[in-house]
């Protein structure tokens, strides 16, 4: 008798997704748009117009309180004391032995308010890890990921779409800022983050107004080209701008300064913090491997578990993360962990395509940067 499959969590913005002949998969215990027109289609229209994305299943975490900036501190790699009023920053949320848990932004809404934002697969496990480290702080936890919507607008025409639509001063909005308003109709939380490498915004918002606002959003920019966009297209934008994604750069066996993130990780803080000492430890020691990028200089794309190697070398020595033959660029492009040695840009590595050995030059991330 086989097991049956565990059921899958659904948006609120499902029908809609049905509506428009998305293609659903299952993604970190969620049912989601994977595509809909096509992943090079929207990825295009990403970079050249606007997409709009359903990232409801994404986890929102409230901490508040007096001692909610002392509190995450002490639960983080970051330091959220910090952070101004209406600004947010990428952090990580580290196991005792200095391990990813998880990669999540931490909003500032007032002095003792604070949003957290980890991925989907990993919202229960890093509330399950922040309660025990807040208690001694005068702070409270409030796992609000059930009762929140999240919808977002990225690409280099998303300011002008979005800013008729709400009364938040998106032109004096900076990057990683938050500010609360109206948008679209509702009452929405509305951010200037993205995982595009686009300029762009995410709003949180009631369940209940998700798919109003995803229609409003949908009809205000037709003409100017915004379509649908699904996590295909999300995942070979987000590699094209060099952000790692959780399961495959990062995770419990890689430390910030491996992925090339030793700038999150705040020493100089006041204060103990979970994973402080194996992370000092792992700087003083330096690193064993680095995340780089690759540009493939053969035919052949290379992807997630394909083997690296030293050139003319039987056995490998690091693994592609991450790969895909990018749509902007035209040329297939990975990232992967390799040795410290065999890191340096200009570095010619082999990637194991099937049965082929692809040469693979080690480049500078990101891949893709947005014109000023």
């Amino acid at each position: 008798m086989t097991a049956e499959a565990p059921t899958l969590r659904r948006t609120p913005l499902r029908d809609r997704h049905v509506a428009l002949g998305a293609r659903l998969v299952g993604f970190g215990g969620w049912e989601m748009p994977l595509q809909y027109s096509g992943i090079i289609d929207e990825h295009h229209a990403v970079r050249r117009a606007a997409g709009l994305f359903d990232l409801s299943h994404m986890g929102e975490i409230w901490v508040t309180g007096p001692g909610a900036a002392e509190g995450l501190a002490a639960a983080l790699v970051t330091d959220p004391t910090r952070l101004a009023v209406g600004r947010a920053h990428y952090s990580m949320i580290a196991a005792p032995d200095g391990g990813i848990i998880d990669d999540l932004i931490v909003y500032r809404l007032g002095a003792d308010r604070f949003l957290v934002v980890p991925n989907a697969s990993n919202a229960e496990r890093v509330a399950e890890e922040l309660e025990p480290r807040l208690q001694g702080f005068e702070a409270v936890m409030d796992d609000a990921s059930a009762g929140t919507a999240l919808v977002a607008i990225q690409g280099p025409l998303a300011r002008g779409i979005l800013a008729p639509l709400t009364d938040v001063d998106l032109a004096a909005l900076k990057y990683y800022a938050i500010a609360e308003g109206e948008a679209a109709g509702a009452q929405a939380l509305v951010a200037r983050t993205g995982y595009t490498g686009e300029d762009g915004f995410e709003l949180f918002l009631g369940p209940d107004d998700a798919t109003a606002v995803w229609d409003r959003l949908l009809a205000a920019g037709a003409a100017e080209g915004l379509v649908p966009a699904g996590l295909g297209a999300r995942d070979t934008l987000r590699l094209e701008a060099g952000m790692p994604l959780y399961g495959n750069e990062l995770g419990p066996d890689a430390t910030p300064m491996e992925a090339g993130l030793d700038r999150l990780v705040k020493f100089e803080k006041a204060g103990d913090f979970v994973g402080r000492a194996a992370l000092e430890a792992a700087r003083d020691a330096g690193p064993r491997k680095r995340l780089v990028g690759l540009r493939l200089r053969g035919r052949g794309i290379a992807r997630h578990g394909y083997p690296v190697h030293l050139s003319g070398e039987p056995a490998s020595v690091g693994e592609v993360t991450s790969g895909t033959l990018s749509p902007t660029l035209g040329e297939a492009i990975a990232m992967a962990y390799v040795p410290v040695s065999a890191s340096a840009p200009g570095t010619m590595l082999e990637v194991g395509v099937r049965a082929t050995r692809v040469p693979a030059e080690v480049v500078s991330l990101p891949f893709y940067k947005r014109p000023p």
